[in-house]
């Protein structure tokens, strides 16, 4: 930011001698005083401004570079967070869909544990019961792999860039 005002100030600067040099040669054609002044020192010092002014445009078009590469990178940025946040939000929707089926799981294993529990204090043992309460827990286990799965996906996305740079 210090750059910007030192250069705000240089070309101001420059911009009040232009016009100082200009107005100069006018004031003294108008009020017949132009013997007094030396012609080939005005065209020096004219020089000079135009010298300053050209260094101050080239100045200018180097932070006007700067500035595009700055938005080009911060545009970037954007577009690459905005990609992690859609990649996070999907995972998200995901694990809730997990959760949502455990817990329905959770309840139906309890269900038919409640069953299996009831029918041997009955001291019936119900072969439909016993299979019923297998199935659920041998669906609760997939359920419980395929959310371990899914997680071990979301960190195996996350390591593959960090593995990429290493290699």
């Amino acid at each position: 930011m210090a750059d910007f005002t030192d250069l705000e100030q240089r070309l101001a600067y420059a911009l009040e001698r232009i016009a100082t040099a200009t107005e100069g040669p006018a004031r003294d054609a108008a009020g017949g005083a132009a013997g007094a002044g030396d012609p080939s020192a005005s065209s020096i010092e004219v020089d000079v401004l135009k010298a300053e002014l050209e260094a101050e445009r080239s100045a200018n078009a180097q932070l006007t570079e700067r500035v595009r590469a700055i938005k080009e990178k911060q545009e970037t940025l954007l577009t690459a967070l905005e990609r992690k946040v859609q990649t996070l939000s999907a995972q998200l929707e995901q694990q809730g869909g997990e959760l949502q089926r455990q817990r329905l799981m959770n309840v139906s294993l309890t269900r038919t544990n409640q069953k299996l529990s009831d029918s041997l204090r009955e001291g019936v043992a119900d072969p439909g019961v016993l299979n019923e309460a297998l199935r659920t827990e041998v669906e609760a286990m997939r359920l419980s792999r395929m959310a371990e799965m899914a997680e071990m996906e979301e960190i195996l996305a996350e390591l593959r860039p960090l593995v990429g740079e290493v290699a």
